[in-house]
């Protein structure tokens, strides 16, 4: 996930241009919108829909994987099926990448066309380098017209902290009280998740051969929290009905909302569902997908769920 050298040259050899472009544009269109019209910018673990980009005018940062030499981009919910089935028949394991500074460059470049200022909301920093990109990005502009916001978390929590700067930023909000109520419902979310196989967690890297082949003897399925921005095993049991259980009885009464996230297992998702509706009557519940960045480490029919405890 390194971003290249000769990519910073390249960019900031462009930074003065960029910046006499950015004043122009902030220039013409100042007059003609309100002080406080904000764009965000999010990157592809988000799982946005893209009806749900198009309606709300976000601009978003992709990332992407390399499996048996074919590099291509995460996209977008409704997509990402061939590429778990590549993944299911390959013997390698994909390599993911974060989006390059360029590609956040244009994002922010899109958003200075409009007269816009920019709150810049991305997937975990201890789980990936997309925020050093968007950093990195916001450096060639120097006139503070760009925040950088680290989630700290991932998919469903990732989506309501988006959710909540769009909704702010309609409000004419400014970009510090954006950062506020991010800060101020991090503190108020978790997410646990469980996988069908131990396979993609030891491929990956998070499991030795031997814990591997013992956990899937023992039929031993694991609980992974996301904690400070990491994942970390939290629990082992025995059969995967049993960690979904555990993984519903781990959500504090008190949710608000609960996403249902799952790598290609729609059926098991709306199972959940309806257990999570049962249990939790004045909760907005709702299903999502995990894309390939995430998904691949976690592994096909991996099933996860995000709370908020939020108002």
């Amino acid at each position: 996930e390194d971003t290249s050298v000769k990519e910073i040259s390249t960019i900031m050899v462009d930074k003065n241009i960029k910046a006499i472009v950015h004043i122009c544009f902030r220039f013409i269109y100042r007059r003609k919108i309100k002080v406080n019209n904000i764009q965000i910018v999010v990157d592809s673990t988000a799982y946005l829909t893209r009806e749900y980009i198009n309606e709300n005018n976000i601009e978003v940062a992709e990332l992407s994987m390399e499996l048996d030499g074919l590099r291509e981009k995460e996209g977008l919910p409704g997509s990402f099926s061939s590429f778990f089935n590549r993944f299911e028949k390959s013997e390698n394991f994909p390599k993911t990448s974060q989006p390059p500074v360029g590609e956040f460059v244009k994002c922010y470049e899109n958003a200075f066309k409009r007269g816009k200022e920019i709150v810049v909301i991305t997937f975990s920093s201890k789980l990936s380098g997309t925020y050093s990109s968007a950093k990195l990005a916001s450096d060639m502009f120097d006139d503070g017209t760009i925040t950088v916001i680290d989630s700290l978390t991932a998919v469903g929590n990732y989506r309501y902290m988006i959710s909540e700067a769009l909704r702010l930023a309609g409000e004419d909000s400014s970009m510090e009280e954006i950062v506020e109520r991010i800060n101020q419902i991090r503190e108020r979310m978790g997410i646990n998740l469980t996988v069908e196989s131990l396979e993609y967690l030891k491929r990956g890297g998070r499991l030795s051969n031997m814990q591997a082949v013992i956990g899937t003897l023992l039929n031993i399925k694991p609980i992974i929290g996301l904690i400070d921005g990491k994942l970390i095993a939290t629990d082992k049991v025995r059969g995967k009905k049993k960690a979904l259980d555990l993984m519903i009885a781990k959500i504090p009464s008190d949710a608000k909302r609960i996403n249902i996230e799952h790598v290609e297992d729609t059926e098991t998702a709306k199972k959940i569902k309806q257990l999570v509706e049962i249990k939790f009557e004045n909760a907005e519940v709702s299903i999502h997908e995990i894309g390939p960045v995430i998904g691949s480490h976690i592994g096909p029919k991996a099933i996860g769920v995000a709370y908020m405890l939020d108002k």
